[in-house]
């Protein structure tokens, strides 16, 4: 499992690793996400989503797979307590940071920025929903199911799960009991223009439990996204300057194109210049712009 904290002001990402699933035979986090892991896309989604760090809790003694260096890693200090474990370490790591978390399980392989985004949103006061003040959770309902695992939380509740977890209460639904609860439906999410548009059927909380949902969900199409070439790569690959393609992340863009990412290309995701990082997911609705670093463009 994995779990994602962000703030209004600034914001962390906190991802729950989890351990081996007894229906997929092996940890969620390791298995192959198009040629990187599902763990690293995860990450990878929430840390373009945030300005803060992206923090992972992993089970005790869990062998993680190659994370960007940048992600903190926090130890669970015990297993089989569930997903409010992780949230009470992942919290309390986040609070040193931000004031808020988005927090989600490690198997959502559709997850957006967009979504990411619009539930972080609900925690802005809103008078005229009769929300004067921010929540204590915002709590996707899509589906027709709550989604605590794709949620919003104040890092503030750390010590209050911490007591539930020694109540042996310890289902995220006791937390709710004692919170402050902005739930937001479909319909909710839908009235985002952005979110509407990369994200219609809001997969973003489709999790993967079994091989057959994750062969299912592999064997989709990578995300639509669009590829701009400047100066001397203009013309590398073959067309000129702007092409569409599906590409999982900035290796696989650069490799479609003619291109190396290799360390002397420079890449803009939307306008955020990346060097190096050629794992780092790519999302349905994606501009990505490269320019030779060795000619300055």
């Amino acid at each position: 499992m994995t779990y994602t904290v962000y703030s209004m002001n600034s914001s962390a990402g906190v991802v729950l690793a989890g351990g081996r699933s007894s229906r997929m035979g092996a940890p969620k986090a390791a298995l192959n996400w198009h040629g990187s892991t599902l763990l690293r896309h995860v990450t990878g989604v929430v840390g373009r989503a945030v300005d803060g760090p992206v923090i992972v809790v992993r089970a005790p003694d869990q062998v993680l797979p190659e994370l960007d260096p940048a992600v903190a890693v926090q130890e669970d200090p015990e297993e089989g307590r569930g997903p409010m474990q992780g949230l009470a370490v992942g919290l309390s790591a986040a609070a040193e940071h931000a004031e808020t978390a988005f927090v989600c399980s490690t198997d959502l392989p559709f997850l957006h920025t967009a979504f990411v985004r619009a539930v972080l949103r609900g925690f802005q006061p809103d008078p005229a929903s009769g929300w004067a003040n921010p929540p204590d959770v915002v709590l996707p309902f899509v589906g027709g199911f709550r989604q605590p695992m794709a949620a919003g939380y104040r890092t503030d509740l750390a010590g209050r799960v911490t007591k539930l977890l020694e109540e042996q209460r310890l289902r995220p639904a006791h937390l709710f009991e004692e919170c402050a609860v902005r739930q937001i439906d479909d319909a909710g999410f839908l009235a985002d223009p952005r979110l509407a548009e990369v994200d219609p059927g809001l997969d973003a909380v489709v999790n993967v439990n079994t091989p057959e949902e994750y062969s299912a969900a592999h064997g989709r199409p990578a995300p639509e996204i669009t590829v701009e070439r400047y100066g001397v790569l203009a013309t590398r690959g073959g067309g000129r300057g702007t092409v569409r393609i599906r590409a999982a992340n900035l290796a696989d863009a650069a490799r479609q194109v003619g291109l190396a990412f290799d360390g002397h290309i420079v890449a803009a995701v939307n306008g955020d210049q990346i060097r190096g990082d050629g794992k780092l997911p790519l999302l349905a609705g994606d501009t990505v712009s490269f320019f030779s670093a060795d000619a300055g463009g």
